[in-house]
Protein backbone atom coordinates (compact mmCIF):
# COMPACT_ATOMS: atom_id res chain seq x y z
CA UNK A 1 0.00 0.00 0.00
CA UNK A 2 1.80 3.51 -0.42
CA UNK A 3 -0.43 6.47 0.80
CA UNK A 4 0.69 10.03 -0.91
CA UNK A 5 -0.16 13.62 -0.90
CA UNK A 6 -0.93 14.96 -3.88
CA UNK A 7 1.54 17.95 -3.38
CA UNK A 8 3.16 20.60 -1.17
CA UNK A 9 4.12 24.45 -1.20
CA UNK A 10 7.45 25.41 -0.43
CA UNK A 11 8.60 29.02 -1.09
CA UNK A 12 4.88 30.14 -1.81
CA UNK A 13 5.03 27.92 -4.79
CA UNK A 14 2.98 24.43 -5.72
CA UNK A 15 4.87 21.76 -5.99
CA UNK A 16 2.55 18.46 -7.81
CA UNK A 17 4.03 15.03 -6.54
CA UNK A 18 2.11 12.83 -8.28
CA UNK A 19 3.74 12.72 -11.20
CA UNK A 20 6.86 11.69 -9.60
CA UNK A 21 4.71 9.55 -7.92
CA UNK A 22 3.33 7.50 -11.15
CA UNK A 23 7.43 7.62 -12.26
CA UNK A 24 8.19 5.30 -8.55
CA UNK A 25 5.63 3.14 -8.55
CA UNK A 26 6.54 2.09 -12.09
CA UNK A 27 9.50 0.48 -10.06
CA UNK A 28 7.12 -0.48 -7.07
CA UNK A 29 5.15 -3.12 -8.82
CA UNK A 30 4.16 -4.72 -4.94
CA UNK A 31 2.25 -1.83 -4.25
CA UNK A 32 -1.91 -2.59 -5.10
CA UNK A 33 -3.19 0.21 -3.18
CA UNK A 34 -3.11 3.66 -4.25
CA UNK A 35 -4.59 6.29 -1.66
CA UNK A 36 -3.63 9.71 -2.44
CA UNK A 37 -4.22 12.32 0.39
CA UNK A 38 -4.98 15.95 -0.64
CA UNK A 39 -2.35 18.52 0.96
CA UNK A 40 -4.51 20.54 3.71
CA UNK A 41 -7.85 18.27 3.59
CA UNK A 42 -10.38 18.19 1.20
CA UNK A 43 -10.95 15.97 -1.48
CA UNK A 44 -8.01 14.97 -3.50
CA UNK A 45 -8.24 14.20 -7.28
CA UNK A 46 -6.54 10.92 -7.89
CA UNK A 47 -6.98 10.33 -11.46
CA UNK A 48 -3.56 11.81 -12.44
CA UNK A 49 -2.02 8.13 -10.84
CA UNK A 50 -3.44 5.21 -12.21
CA UNK A 51 -5.55 3.10 -10.44
CA UNK A 52 -5.21 5.45 -7.12
CA UNK A 53 -8.43 6.87 -5.06
CA UNK A 54 -9.22 9.08 -2.70
CA UNK A 55 -8.25 8.74 1.15
CA UNK A 56 -12.48 9.36 1.50
CA UNK A 57 -12.67 6.51 -1.13
CA UNK A 58 -10.23 3.98 0.64
CA UNK A 59 -11.81 4.83 4.49
CA UNK A 60 -15.63 4.54 3.23
CA UNK A 61 -15.73 0.66 3.07
CA UNK A 62 -14.82 0.20 6.79
CA UNK A 63 -16.94 0.90 9.82
CA UNK A 64 -15.43 2.57 12.85
CA UNK A 65 -14.97 -0.33 15.74
CA UNK A 66 -12.67 -0.84 18.17
CA UNK A 67 -8.81 -1.29 17.41
CA UNK A 68 -7.52 -4.97 18.42
CA UNK A 69 -3.92 -4.35 19.64
CA UNK A 70 -1.54 -7.56 19.60
CA UNK A 71 1.29 -7.54 21.89
CA UNK A 72 4.75 -8.04 20.13
CA UNK A 73 8.34 -8.57 21.30
CA UNK A 74 10.20 -5.83 22.03
CA UNK A 75 12.76 -6.00 18.98
CA UNK A 76 9.55 -6.41 16.86
CA UNK A 77 10.64 -4.05 13.75
CA UNK A 78 8.77 -0.70 13.89
CA UNK A 79 10.20 1.04 10.74
CA UNK A 80 13.36 0.92 8.22
CA UNK A 81 15.07 3.87 7.93
CA UNK A 82 17.46 5.13 5.40
CA UNK A 83 20.80 6.51 6.37
CA UNK A 84 21.21 10.33 4.27
CA UNK A 85 23.99 8.54 1.86
CA UNK A 86 26.83 11.31 2.72
CA UNK A 87 29.25 8.13 3.28
CA UNK A 88 28.35 6.26 0.27
CA UNK A 89 25.41 4.12 -0.65
CA UNK A 90 22.33 4.47 1.73
CA UNK A 91 21.93 2.31 4.31
CA UNK A 92 18.47 0.23 4.86
CA UNK A 93 18.49 0.44 8.96
CA UNK A 94 15.56 -1.97 10.65
CA UNK A 95 14.85 -0.35 14.25
CA UNK A 96 12.76 -1.96 16.67
CA UNK A 97 9.63 -0.85 18.77
CA UNK A 98 10.91 -1.21 22.01
CA UNK A 99 14.19 0.33 21.35
CA UNK A 100 13.58 2.98 19.79
CA UNK A 101 10.67 4.20 22.20
CA UNK A 102 12.50 3.21 25.55
CA UNK A 103 15.45 5.35 24.16
CA UNK A 104 13.42 8.38 23.16
CA UNK A 105 11.76 8.29 26.41
CA UNK A 106 14.96 8.64 27.98
CA UNK A 107 15.98 11.54 25.49
CA UNK A 108 12.76 13.39 25.76
CA UNK A 109 11.90 13.26 29.52
CA UNK A 110 15.45 13.35 31.05
CA UNK A 111 17.71 14.74 28.72
CA UNK A 112 15.02 16.83 26.98
CA UNK A 113 13.25 18.15 29.78
CA UNK A 114 9.85 17.11 27.67
CA UNK A 115 6.98 16.05 29.96
CA UNK A 116 3.04 15.91 30.06
CA UNK A 117 1.52 19.72 28.69
CA UNK A 118 4.68 20.97 27.02
CA UNK A 119 4.57 21.76 23.28
CA UNK A 120 7.60 20.53 21.41
CA UNK A 121 8.71 21.34 17.93
CA UNK A 122 11.55 19.64 15.88
CA UNK A 123 12.05 21.26 12.17
CA UNK A 124 12.63 18.24 9.89
CA UNK A 125 11.30 16.66 6.96
CA UNK A 126 9.42 13.02 6.93
CA UNK A 127 13.18 11.72 5.79
CA UNK A 128 15.13 12.72 8.48
CA UNK A 129 15.44 11.16 12.00
CA UNK A 130 14.45 13.86 13.45
CA UNK A 131 11.07 13.23 12.80
CA UNK A 132 10.72 9.60 14.04
CA UNK A 133 12.54 11.09 17.56
CA UNK A 134 9.89 14.03 17.71
CA UNK A 135 6.96 11.63 17.43
CA UNK A 136 7.62 9.97 20.17
CA UNK A 137 7.05 13.00 22.26
CA UNK A 138 3.63 11.72 22.18
CA UNK A 139 4.51 8.71 24.62
CA UNK A 140 5.57 11.46 27.21
CA UNK A 141 2.40 13.46 26.56
CA UNK A 142 4.14 16.33 25.17
CA UNK A 143 1.92 18.03 22.43
CA UNK A 144 3.82 18.34 18.85
CA UNK A 145 4.15 20.82 16.81
CA UNK A 146 4.70 20.14 12.91
CA UNK A 147 5.67 23.29 10.40
CA UNK A 148 5.61 22.20 6.96
CA UNK A 149 7.70 24.20 3.79
CA UNK A 150 10.69 26.81 4.22
CA UNK A 151 11.92 28.12 7.49
CA UNK A 152 12.24 31.29 5.64
CA UNK A 153 9.37 32.00 3.92
CA UNK A 154 7.47 34.64 4.04
CA UNK A 155 10.57 35.79 6.11
CA UNK A 156 13.50 34.32 8.36
CA UNK A 157 11.48 35.02 11.38
CA UNK A 158 8.69 32.72 9.95
CA UNK A 159 9.40 29.76 12.68
CA UNK A 160 9.79 32.70 15.28
CA UNK A 161 6.51 33.59 14.60
CA UNK A 162 5.28 29.89 14.79
CA UNK A 163 6.89 29.48 18.42
CA UNK A 164 4.95 32.70 19.61
CA UNK A 165 1.18 31.57 18.03
CA UNK A 166 1.57 28.26 19.39
CA UNK A 167 3.07 28.43 22.62
CA UNK A 168 6.28 26.65 21.77
CA UNK A 169 8.38 25.23 24.86
CA UNK A 170 11.23 22.85 22.97
CA UNK A 171 12.27 24.47 19.54
CA UNK A 172 14.49 21.74 17.31
CA UNK A 173 16.42 23.02 14.38
CA UNK A 174 20.05 22.73 12.37
CA UNK A 175 23.32 24.08 13.25
CA UNK A 176 22.87 25.54 9.38
CA UNK A 177 19.65 27.32 10.90
CA UNK A 178 21.30 28.90 13.74
CA UNK A 179 24.07 29.90 11.71
CA UNK A 180 21.52 31.15 8.65
CA UNK A 181 19.73 33.70 10.65
CA UNK A 182 22.89 34.30 12.52
CA UNK A 183 24.11 35.94 8.77
CA UNK A 184 20.65 37.47 8.47
CA UNK A 185 20.83 39.61 11.84
CA UNK A 186 17.39 38.10 12.93
CA UNK A 187 17.55 39.36 17.10
CA UNK A 188 13.71 37.41 18.29
CA UNK A 189 14.48 38.22 21.96
CA UNK A 190 14.35 42.36 20.13
CA UNK A 191 10.76 40.92 18.24
CA UNK A 192 9.42 38.05 19.95
CA UNK A 193 8.14 37.12 23.09
CA UNK A 194 8.91 33.43 23.02
CA UNK A 195 7.44 33.15 26.81
CA UNK A 196 6.72 29.43 27.22
CA UNK A 197 10.39 28.93 25.34
CA UNK A 198 12.75 26.81 27.17
CA UNK A 199 15.01 24.60 25.64
CA UNK A 200 16.45 24.41 21.88
CA UNK A 201 18.04 21.62 20.05
CA UNK A 202 20.83 21.73 17.38
CA UNK A 203 22.22 18.75 15.13
CA UNK A 204 22.99 18.26 12.09
CA UNK A 205 26.49 19.29 11.62
CA UNK A 206 28.23 20.88 14.90
CA UNK A 207 27.10 24.20 16.62
CA UNK A 208 30.04 26.15 16.83
CA UNK A 209 31.12 28.54 19.44
CA UNK A 210 29.89 31.53 18.15
CA UNK A 211 26.60 29.79 17.35
CA UNK A 212 26.67 29.38 21.07
CA UNK A 213 26.42 33.00 21.44
CA UNK A 214 24.47 33.85 19.12
CA UNK A 215 21.41 32.09 20.79
CA UNK A 216 22.06 33.74 24.25
CA UNK A 217 22.88 37.45 22.92
CA UNK A 218 19.60 37.15 20.47
CA UNK A 219 17.34 34.58 21.31
CA UNK A 220 16.72 34.14 24.51
CA UNK A 221 19.32 33.73 27.40
CA UNK A 222 17.77 31.52 30.31
CA UNK A 223 17.60 28.49 27.73
CA UNK A 224 18.95 25.15 27.58
CA UNK A 225 20.76 25.04 24.40
CA UNK A 226 21.70 21.46 23.36
CA UNK A 227 24.02 20.14 20.57
CA UNK A 228 22.81 17.04 20.22
CA UNK A 229 24.46 14.17 18.20
CA UNK A 230 23.43 10.66 17.28
CA UNK A 231 22.53 9.10 13.90
CA UNK A 232 19.95 7.41 11.98
CA UNK A 233 21.75 4.64 12.83
CA UNK A 234 20.60 4.50 16.56
CA UNK A 235 17.44 6.61 15.55
CA UNK A 236 18.56 8.75 18.50
CA UNK A 237 21.52 10.23 20.35
CA UNK A 238 25.07 9.11 21.64
CA UNK A 239 25.75 12.62 23.46
CA UNK A 240 23.27 15.48 24.24
CA UNK A 241 21.55 18.06 26.71
CA UNK A 242 21.14 17.99 30.35
CA UNK A 243 18.75 20.39 31.48
CA UNK A 244 20.26 20.43 34.98
CA UNK A 245 24.08 21.27 33.92
CA UNK A 246 25.99 24.40 32.80
CA UNK A 247 26.02 25.17 28.84
CA UNK A 248 29.60 25.39 27.69
CA UNK A 249 29.91 27.27 24.22
CA UNK A 250 31.41 24.97 21.65
CA UNK A 251 30.39 21.96 23.66
CA UNK A 252 27.73 19.25 23.49
CA UNK A 253 27.06 19.26 27.30
CA UNK A 254 26.42 15.40 28.22
CA UNK A 255 27.00 11.63 27.13
CA UNK A 256 23.60 9.66 26.75
CA UNK A 257 22.36 7.58 30.14
CA UNK A 258 23.40 3.82 30.14
CA UNK A 259 25.53 4.66 26.88
CA UNK A 260 29.03 3.61 27.22
CA UNK A 261 30.17 6.64 25.29
CA UNK A 262 33.55 7.18 24.47
CA UNK A 263 36.66 8.37 22.00
CA UNK A 264 39.30 5.54 20.77
CA UNK A 265 42.51 6.51 20.04
CA UNK A 266 43.55 4.42 16.74
CA UNK A 267 45.15 1.60 18.84
CA UNK A 268 41.38 0.92 20.42
CA UNK A 269 42.73 3.03 23.70
CA UNK A 270 39.91 5.57 25.12
CA UNK A 271 41.19 9.08 25.06
CA UNK A 272 40.19 12.48 27.38
CA UNK A 273 41.07 15.63 25.68
CA UNK A 274 42.56 13.82 22.49
CA UNK A 275 40.94 13.62 18.92
CA UNK A 276 40.11 10.04 17.76
CA UNK A 277 37.07 7.78 17.08
CA UNK A 278 33.50 8.48 18.59
CA UNK A 279 32.18 4.83 20.47
CA UNK A 280 29.71 3.04 22.30
CA UNK A 281 31.59 -0.12 23.90
CA UNK A 282 28.58 -1.66 25.08
CA UNK A 283 25.36 -2.47 24.24
CA UNK A 284 22.38 0.05 23.71
CA UNK A 285 18.78 -0.72 23.40
CA UNK A 286 18.25 1.13 19.90
CA UNK A 287 21.18 -0.62 18.21
CA UNK A 288 19.32 -1.83 14.58
CA UNK A 289 17.82 -5.13 14.54
CA UNK A 290 19.13 -5.71 11.48
CA UNK A 291 19.65 -4.50 7.58
CA UNK A 292 16.99 -4.93 5.30
CA UNK A 293 18.72 -7.41 2.94
CA UNK A 294 21.55 -8.56 4.77
CA UNK A 295 20.89 -12.05 5.43
CA UNK A 296 24.28 -13.43 7.51
CA UNK A 297 24.60 -9.54 9.09
CA UNK A 298 27.99 -8.94 6.86
CA UNK A 299 26.66 -5.09 6.00
CA UNK A 300 25.87 -4.61 9.60
CA UNK A 301 28.74 -5.74 11.14
CA UNK A 302 30.90 -3.92 8.29
CA UNK A 303 29.43 -1.15 8.81
CA UNK A 304 29.85 -0.39 13.24
CA UNK A 305 32.02 -3.62 14.05
CA UNK A 306 35.04 -3.47 11.46
CA UNK A 307 37.37 -1.16 13.59
CA UNK A 308 36.96 -2.41 17.15
CA UNK A 309 36.26 -5.80 17.90
CA UNK A 310 33.06 -6.15 19.53
CA UNK A 311 32.65 -2.24 19.92
CA UNK A 312 30.43 0.44 18.01
CA UNK A 313 32.45 2.64 15.94
CA UNK A 314 30.64 5.19 14.88
CA UNK A 315 32.42 7.26 12.47
CA UNK A 316 32.59 10.71 13.96
CA UNK A 317 35.93 12.57 14.45
CA UNK A 318 35.66 13.35 18.29
CA UNK A 319 36.99 14.51 21.69
CA UNK A 320 36.44 13.98 25.28
CA UNK A 321 37.05 17.80 27.12
CA UNK A 322 38.13 18.00 30.13
CA UNK A 323 34.53 19.12 31.30
CA UNK A 324 33.01 15.69 30.73
CA UNK A 325 31.41 17.15 27.53
CA UNK A 326 32.16 16.65 23.88
CA UNK A 327 33.18 18.37 20.69
CA UNK A 328 32.62 16.89 17.43
CA UNK A 329 34.91 17.65 14.40
CA UNK A 330 32.86 16.01 11.75
CA UNK A 331 32.90 12.81 10.07
CA UNK A 332 36.37 10.67 10.30
CA UNK A 333 36.00 9.48 6.64
CA UNK A 334 35.89 13.10 5.40
CA UNK A 335 38.49 14.01 8.03
CA UNK A 336 41.62 16.02 5.95
CA UNK A 337 45.22 14.66 6.47
CA UNK A 338 47.64 16.75 4.95
CA UNK A 339 51.38 15.26 6.27
CA UNK A 340 49.70 13.14 8.39
CA UNK A 341 48.15 15.58 10.63
CA UNK A 342 44.31 14.98 11.17
CA UNK A 343 42.07 17.89 10.68
CA UNK A 344 37.99 17.52 10.74
CA UNK A 345 36.46 19.29 8.47
CA UNK A 346 34.64 21.12 10.91
CA UNK A 347 37.54 23.17 12.54
CA UNK A 348 37.79 25.10 9.09
CA UNK A 349 34.14 25.56 8.68
CA UNK A 350 34.31 26.91 11.75
CA UNK A 351 36.39 29.96 10.92
CA UNK A 352 35.49 30.61 7.37
CA UNK A 353 31.42 30.63 7.72
CA UNK A 354 32.03 33.22 10.08
CA UNK A 355 33.15 35.95 7.30
CA UNK A 356 30.69 37.90 6.01
CA UNK A 357 31.46 36.84 2.53
CA UNK A 358 30.73 32.96 2.61
CA UNK A 359 27.61 31.66 2.77
CA UNK A 360 28.81 28.07 3.14
CA UNK A 361 32.22 26.08 2.55
CA UNK A 362 33.47 22.30 1.84
CA UNK A 363 36.73 21.25 2.52
CA UNK A 364 38.42 18.04 0.78
CA UNK A 365 41.60 16.25 0.14
CA UNK A 366 43.01 16.01 -2.74
CA UNK A 367 45.74 13.06 -3.14
CA UNK A 368 48.35 15.14 -4.09
CA UNK A 369 52.08 13.97 -5.09
CA UNK A 370 52.33 10.92 -2.59
CA UNK A 371 50.45 13.10 0.12
CA UNK A 372 47.44 14.74 0.76
CA UNK A 373 46.60 18.81 0.36
CA UNK A 374 43.37 20.64 1.81
CA UNK A 375 40.97 21.76 -1.02
CA UNK A 376 38.46 24.34 0.02
CA UNK A 377 35.14 25.31 -1.82
CA UNK A 378 33.06 28.13 -1.06
CA UNK A 379 29.70 29.37 -2.13
CA UNK A 380 29.97 33.24 -1.91
CA UNK A 381 27.41 35.72 -0.07
CA UNK A 382 25.55 37.83 -2.63
CA UNK A 383 27.81 40.11 -4.10
CA UNK A 384 31.06 38.94 -2.98
CA UNK A 385 33.58 37.82 -5.11
CA UNK A 386 36.85 35.73 -4.42
CA UNK A 387 39.25 37.99 -5.06
CA UNK A 388 42.97 37.86 -3.94
CA UNK A 389 42.20 40.23 -0.85
CA UNK A 390 38.91 37.63 0.14
CA UNK A 391 41.66 34.72 -0.66
CA UNK A 392 43.86 35.90 1.57
CA UNK A 393 42.35 37.03 4.59
CA UNK A 394 40.59 33.34 4.94
CA UNK A 395 44.35 31.96 4.64
CA UNK A 396 45.19 34.16 7.61
CA UNK A 397 42.33 33.07 9.36
CA UNK A 398 43.04 29.78 9.01
CA UNK A 399 46.62 29.99 10.01
CA UNK A 400 45.90 32.48 12.54
CA UNK A 401 43.18 30.72 14.03
CA UNK A 402 43.48 26.99 13.62
CA UNK A 403 47.30 26.49 12.35
CA UNK A 404 49.68 26.37 8.93
CA UNK A 405 48.32 22.70 8.25
CA UNK A 406 44.25 24.53 8.01
CA UNK A 407 45.79 26.35 5.49
CA UNK A 408 44.61 25.18 2.02
CA UNK A 409 46.17 24.80 -1.34
CA UNK A 410 43.77 26.26 -2.90
CA UNK A 411 40.61 28.11 -2.62
CA UNK A 412 37.81 28.14 -5.06
CA UNK A 413 34.68 29.41 -5.21
CA UNK A 414 31.78 27.19 -5.95
CA UNK A 415 28.01 28.27 -7.31
CA UNK A 416 26.67 25.22 -4.97
CA UNK A 417 27.40 22.42 -2.68
CA UNK A 418 25.71 19.08 -3.07
CA UNK A 419 23.86 17.51 -0.05
CA UNK A 420 21.82 15.29 0.64
CA UNK A 421 17.85 15.12 1.03
CA UNK A 422 17.83 15.65 4.92
CA UNK A 423 20.00 18.70 3.77
CA UNK A 424 24.28 17.46 4.91
CA UNK A 425 26.41 18.29 2.70
CA UNK A 426 28.42 15.34 1.52
CA UNK A 427 32.46 15.97 1.52
CA UNK A 428 32.91 12.49 -0.29
CA UNK A 429 30.96 12.87 -3.23
CA UNK A 430 33.36 15.95 -3.94
CA UNK A 431 36.14 14.16 -3.36
CA UNK A 432 35.34 11.10 -5.59
CA UNK A 433 34.55 13.42 -8.51
CA UNK A 434 37.88 15.81 -7.89
CA UNK A 435 39.40 11.81 -8.27
CA UNK A 436 37.83 10.99 -11.04
CA UNK A 437 35.88 8.14 -9.40
CA UNK A 438 32.13 7.06 -9.53
CA UNK A 439 29.96 8.73 -6.94
CA UNK A 440 28.41 5.77 -5.62
CA UNK A 441 25.03 7.37 -3.68
CA UNK A 442 23.95 10.57 -6.49
CA UNK A 443 20.06 9.19 -5.72
CA UNK A 444 20.67 10.19 -2.00
CA UNK A 445 21.30 13.68 -3.39
CA UNK A 446 19.12 16.66 -3.10
CA UNK A 447 20.86 18.62 -5.99
CA UNK A 448 22.90 16.14 -7.95
CA UNK A 449 23.92 18.87 -10.41
CA UNK A 450 25.48 20.92 -7.95
CA UNK A 451 28.51 18.32 -8.50
CA UNK A 452 29.03 19.28 -11.99
CA UNK A 453 30.78 22.58 -10.15
CA UNK A 454 33.74 20.14 -8.95
CA UNK A 455 33.96 18.53 -12.60
CA UNK A 456 37.71 19.16 -14.06
CA UNK A 457 38.60 22.04 -12.55
CA UNK A 458 42.13 23.36 -14.06
CA UNK A 459 43.42 24.59 -10.61
CA UNK A 460 43.20 21.30 -9.10
CA UNK A 461 45.97 20.14 -11.36
CA UNK A 462 48.62 22.52 -10.39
Amino acid sequence: MLFCTDGYYYNGKWIDMLPRTAEALERLPSVTERIVIAYGGGAADPSPLPGARSLDDFVSAFAPGEIAFRRLPFNHPLYILFSSGTTGVPKCIVHSAGGTLLQHLKEHRLHSDIGAGDRAFYFTTLGWMMWNWLVSGLASGATLLLYDGSPFHPGPEALFDFADAAGMTHFGTSAKYIDAIKNEGLEPIRTHELAALRGMMSTGSPLVEESFDYVYRSIKPDICLSSISGGTDIVSCFVLGNPNGPVRRGEIQAFGLGMDVQVYDASGRPVIEEKGELVCASPFPSMPVMFWNDPDGDKYHNAYFARFENVWCHGDYAEVTASGGMKIYGRSDAVLNPGGVRIGTAEIYRQVEQMPEIEEALAIGQEWEGDARVILFVRLSANAVLDDDLDGRIRKRLRNHCSPRHVPAHILAVADIPRTKSGKITELAVRDVVHGREVRNVEALANPEALEHFRERQELTV
